[in-house]
């Protein structure tokens, strides 16, 4: 019995070690595979990118988000009291009635943009800076206000870009929309309501490829294979950056649904690409 017991003994032993060696070299080529192909997941152009918190994207890009500030000249009115019948009137009735007395440079509106080039190159919604009669002052995160120029319109989305006179200015980093899923993260910088600059929301991809028709103040257009995310987006918002997880613009935020909860769309950063190369390239779209 116990040289049978023994003959069984040498045969378990060597099948336990063999199980343990095959086991580690197992593990150690799975985990070195995996680890290859979360670094291929975030490379691009042949650097590699790794996932960031929100907390560390919205430090890395907010200093690139800028606020559009809309001002007009606007009438002053004032009340005044006459005397439908005259001033010479037996009748003394006064009626009230405004006056215009000469007119005011007035903040009528905001939005937002992020800076595409270090020499002062701002990507922003058209609508924002539809008026042409309007005055448009960019003010960056560090407090300083530039006057801004309106360098192109684009005639079949809801994309401008303006120019402001400075240089050295941190810029955003462009990605890539083609590569969007449905569930990833993406967070929203903007100025909300005009009047919070650089507010932040987070959320998801809500849905790809949608065809909405935008619109408001006089403005509609229809806008084709646009991004919906769940992240907040309020007026002042429009032509702020949609980021993802890696610190990367993949689209630029332009509408949302009056009278429903966390719907709001963007437009596909490789859409806006085109009009930023097309302006640096020829000065316009």
């Amino acid at each position: 019995m116990k040289k049978v017991s023994g003959f069984f003994k040498k045969p378990i032993v060597a099948a336990v070690i063999i199980s343990v060696v095959f086991g580690f070299v197992a593990g150690s080529v799975g985990g070195i595979y995996i680890q290859s192909l979360i670094s291929k997941s975030g490379t691009e152009g042949g650097s590699e990118m790794k996932l960031k918190t929100i907390a560390e994207v919205v430090k890395e890009t907010s200093p690139a988000v800028v606020s559009v500030i809309i001002s007009k000249y606007v009438p002053i009115l004032e009340m005044e009291y006459y005397n439908p019948f005259g001033e010479n009137s037996p009748f003394d009735i006064r009626i009230p009635r405004l006056k215009q007395k000469g007119t005011e440079l007035k903040e009528v509106g905001g939005g937002s943009g992020f800076v595409v080039s270090a020499d002062g190159l701002i990507a922003t919604n058209k609508h924002v800076v539809l008026d042409t009669d309007a005055q448009y002052t960019v003010l960056t995160n560090d407090g300083k206000k530039y006057p801004a120029t309106v360098l192109a319109r684009d005639p079949a989305q809801d994309v401008a870009l303006l120019k402001i006179d400075a240089n050295n200015l941190p810029i955003t980093k462009l990605g890539d929309s083609d590569n969007i899923e449905i569930g990833q993260t993406v967070i929203a910088i903007g100025n909300a309501l005009g009047e919070f600059r650089n507010t932040v929301s987070a959320g998801i991809v809500s849905g790809l490829m949608r065809t909405i028709t935008a619109g408001g103040g006089g403005f509609s257009e229809q806008l084709d294979e646009v991004i919906q995310t769940d992240a907040a987006i309020n007026p002042g918002n429009s032509g702020g950056p949609l980021l993802n997880l890696y610190g990367e613009v993949i689209g630029v935020n332009t509408a949302m649904v009056s009278g429903a909860e966390n719907i709001a769309f963007a437009i596909p950063i490789n859409k806006v690409k085109k009009d930023i190369n097309d302006v640096k390239a020829k000065g316009k779209i």
